[in-house]
């Protein structure tokens, strides 16, 4: 394993996340200031849209895997299937039951998110196919 690669691949993941982490907490606030609804429904659409955006960005650019969409699509699917129903109900816990502050409850959800997505999708949804776009490939030619 390329030690200057796999810090590459994981600053990437990193910076995607962020992006994916900005989406998902402007969404919560405006669902969350504006409708007035319990934590779980703001939460769970908010999930939902960072990590449509998260797993298309870092399946073309982080891990430049060239698999077959709908089934990566469905390997990260069971990862939520998942940490969906745990990171809503522990959310929902603390933020109404617990009256933990909301943001700070999102906050522990996003992290515990990307240490354990990045971990399941660099070594079960991409690992037999890392490097194996036209991305890659271009990057190969040139080295």
């Amino acid at each position: 394993m390329d030690k200057r690669a796999e810090l590459l691949r994981s600053l990437k993941f990193l910076l995607f996340s962020v992006s994916a982490g900005i989406i998902e907490l402007v969404s919560f606030a405006l669902l969350n200031e504006t409708l007035g609804w319990p934590y779980w429904p703001c939460y769970l659409i908010a999930l939902v849209l960072s990590v449509l955006w998260n797993f298309t960005l870092n399946r073309r650019y982080t891990f430049r895997s060239a698999n077959n969409v709908p089934v990566a699509m469905a390997k990260v699917f069971l990862f939520y299937l998942i940490f969906t129903p745990a990171s809503t109900i522990f959310g929902n816990w603390l933020a109404e039951g617990l009256h933990w502050n909301e943001y700070l409850v999102t906050g522990i959800n996003m992290v515990l998110n990307f240490v354990l997505e990045f971990l399941y999708d660099r070594f079960f949804v991409f690992r037999d196919s890392i490097d194996t776009n036209s991305l890659a490939k271009k990057q190969d030619a040139r080295d």
